[in-house]
């Protein structure tokens, strides 16, 4: 499901592409949730229903398109993709005036222009354009649990999880008074062509001041990444080591994490020792999931 800035939670189904740029655009703009890895409230699902699916979303925000206009299709390129997520859900381009979701803004709808127009007329080379982000896959991380973390309130803390990959943070949530949780979470986040490193930070929750640190680690995707890429279809193999990032005294590896081919699906098991801090460590799993999968 998707929740859009200043508007209602839609009830529509979007491909991992097109996930992945509302992803990309950040939880100011939209949040996408998860058919199969997130809970859904009552009020979330009750709006699924309420909508009815793609068509009454789209007979919404699709309601209106200028002549000559051509809605990108499967095929289309990453750059076409975001700017027409950003004309329909953020600009509501496509709204007819009477329809147009306003929050606090008493202009007129504005019409679209021929700029804008001719910006959906990529070349080869716009995937080049500096400020864009071609994505590669995705990458589900599952916060299994903590053990012997720092206390930070008196005789404990409320720890939680958070995850920033380039421009992406997730977050688990919180344990209460715990100092080694079990989360068994699984959060989601977009892999860009130049993923880079993936930082993990533990906090204690504090409700009347700032949240303390509680340790923090850096994870390399390379062996996971590049062993998936290298055997491309992973369901095509039996359960197989393919991969292995090593421990080291400049990681924060407790012992070498194997990237491993299991029931089709790469995955890596890591435990780590939560880094600038007195204790603690952390049990993640990785796993990679293609564009196409």
């Amino acid at each position: 499901m998707l929740q859009i800035l200043n508007g209602p939670n839609i009830g529509v189904f979007v491909c991992l592409k097109c996930c992945g740029v509302h992803r990309s655009l950040g939880s100011q703009i939209s949040k996408v949730l998860s058919v199969t890895l997130d809970e859904w409230s009552s009020d979330e699902i009750d709006a699924m229903i309420e909508v009815g699916g793609n068509s009454s979303a789209n007979s919404i925000y699709e309601a209106y398109f200028p002549e000559g206009f051509t809605k990108p299709g499967p095929d289309a390129t990453h750059d076409q993709r975001v700017k027409f997520i950003r004309l329909k859900y953020e600009h509501q381009e496509f709204l007819q005036p009477s329809l147009r979701i306003v929050s606090g803004k008493s202009n007129p709808p504005k019409s679209i222009s021929k700029g804008i127009m001719d910006s959906f007329r990529i070349t080869s080379d716009s995937q080049h354009m500096e400020g864009m982000v071609e994505f590669i896959g995705m990458l589900k991380v599952k916060v299994i649990k903590g053990t012997d973390l720092a206390i930070r309130d008196m005789m404990t803390s409320d720890p939680y999880v958070i995850l920033k990959l380039g421009q992406q943070t997730v977050q688990t949530t919180v344990i209460k008074s715990n100092l080694n949780p079990v989360w068994n979470e699984e959060l989601m986040l977009s892999v860009p062509q130049q993923f880079g490193i993936l930082n993990l930070n533990v906090f204690d929750y504090d409700l009347f001041s700032a949240d303390d640190i509680m340790g923090e680690a850096d994870i390399d995707l390379q062996p996971l990444i590049t062993s998936a890429i290298a055997y491309g279809d992973a369901r095509m193999f039996d359960d197989m080591q393919i991969g292995k990032w090593l421990k080291s005294n400049g990681n924060a590896l407790i012992d070498d994490s194997i990237v491993n081919i299991v029931d089709g699906k790469v995955k890596q098991v890591i435990s780590l020792k939560l880094q600038n801090v007195e204790s603690g460590e952390l049990d993640l799993e990785l796993e990679w999931m293609p564009l196409d999968y």
